[in-house]
């Protein structure tokens, strides 16, 4: 029973239906739900950061229900993108249409990369492909091999574009990784890189020459919503935070304590667990309805919708970030250590 709780990020595909059928207010339901309702949820919600018993852990693991429910999950995605393509059609207001846009980018990052982000971490070929499919929902493939093989690796050093440094806005974080990530995803596979942005090309094409340049250009506009999601959540995530080097030159190896975790319910739920960070980085290889609260790690003040927000006013997000990295004896490294070198 403890697997149906992750029915909740569900509710998503019900707001995008309700909003590519309506307009007006609705057209925006599910990004107000996503980054009003949510937020103001969260302050009033406690974090839970109880784990599972060691009983509980090892059936968790073996329930195929945990898989099925992303697979149903994949599958709702595509008629999801099918409907919005369809919709955009429409002659709609400019609300409306910039509604039905949000909305669709809002899935494009949830479940075109964070769903991606989950399966593509997994060790079977098809999981891995329904990965890479679901990164075309959101015209980011390059992440598939970017965040296995080089963020994964160099994580809170300067190598890793995915990492922002201590005092450095969103925006400016923005400038570093989107060219960064693509670059590092090139020199690690070139082909395959190439590869997937041709793919990217004919899905595009396919969509102007069946639905119109207009629904073509709206996609992309979603898609882009949708990786402007998942580099602000690369951007709290291991703000501020890096590894020392240890004698022989080398980074120490990737701990807790080297990403920001966040236990607050809904934004757990809603991202399949994606908030607790720590342990992912600790053990990339657990699945997300096993993944494990340490007490040893830096701790965000809310869930991701409301750090996202908070990360878009710099002025504010310095200055609470600032507390926390006082809370959790967080040193910030110096500008030098945290500069990207590539």
């Amino acid at each position: 029973m403890k697997a149906f709780k992750y029915i909740a990020p569900f509710c998503m595909f019900a707001f995008a239906y309700w909003s590519f059928h309506s307009t007006g207010l609705a057209c925006w339901a599910g990004f107000l739900f996503t980054f009003a309702f949510v937020p103001g949820i969260e302050l009033v919600l406690k974090p839970d950061a109880r784990n599972l018993a060691a009983e509980e852990e090892a059936l968790a693991k073996k329930d195929v229900l945990y898989d099925w429910i992303l697979y149903v999950a994949f599958g709702l995605q595509f008629v999801t993108l099918y409907f919005f393509l369809i919709s955009m059609t429409d002659e709609l207001a400019w609300s409306d249409r910039l509604g039905r846009i949000a909305m669709m980018g809002l899935m494009a990052g949830i479940f075109g990369i964070n769903l991606a982000h989950e399966l593509g971490h997994r060790s079977t070929k098809a999981e891995q492909f329904l990965a890479k499919c679901l990164l075309l929902t959101s015209l980011y493939m390059h992440f598939f091999i970017e965040h296995n093989k080089g963020h994964h690796t160099h994580v809170s050093t300067p190598d890793d574009p995915s990492s922002a440094k201590y005092k450095q806005s969103v925006f400016a974080f923005w400038l570093q990784t989107f060219p960064g990530t693509l670059r590092s995803a090139w020199r690690i596979d070139a082909q395959q890189t190439s590869l997937f942005i041709g793919i990217q090309i004919l899905f595009l094409a396919l969509i102007g020459w069946f639905f119109g340049t207009l629904v073509m250009g709206s996609f992309m506009a979603a898609a882009l919503i949708g990786s402007i999601q998942l580099e602000t959540v690369n951007y709290i995530e291991h703000y501020g935070l890096a590894r020392d080097r240890v004698e022989s030159g080398r980074y120490e190896r990737v701990k807790p304590h080297h990403s920001w975790n966040s236990n607050h319910i809904m934004g757990r739920l809603l991202l399949f667990e994606l908030s607790r960070h720590s342990d992912h980085h600790f053990q990339a290889s657990r699945k997300y309805q096993v993944l494990r609260h340490h007490d040893d790690t830096p701790q965000m003040p809310t869930g991701y919708p409301g750090m996202i927000l908070l990360a878009l006013v710099p002025p504010i997000w310095f200055r609470v970030m600032d507390v926390q990295m006082k809370r959790f004896g967080v040193l910030p490294k110096t500008n030098e250590q945290l500069s990207p070198s590539i």
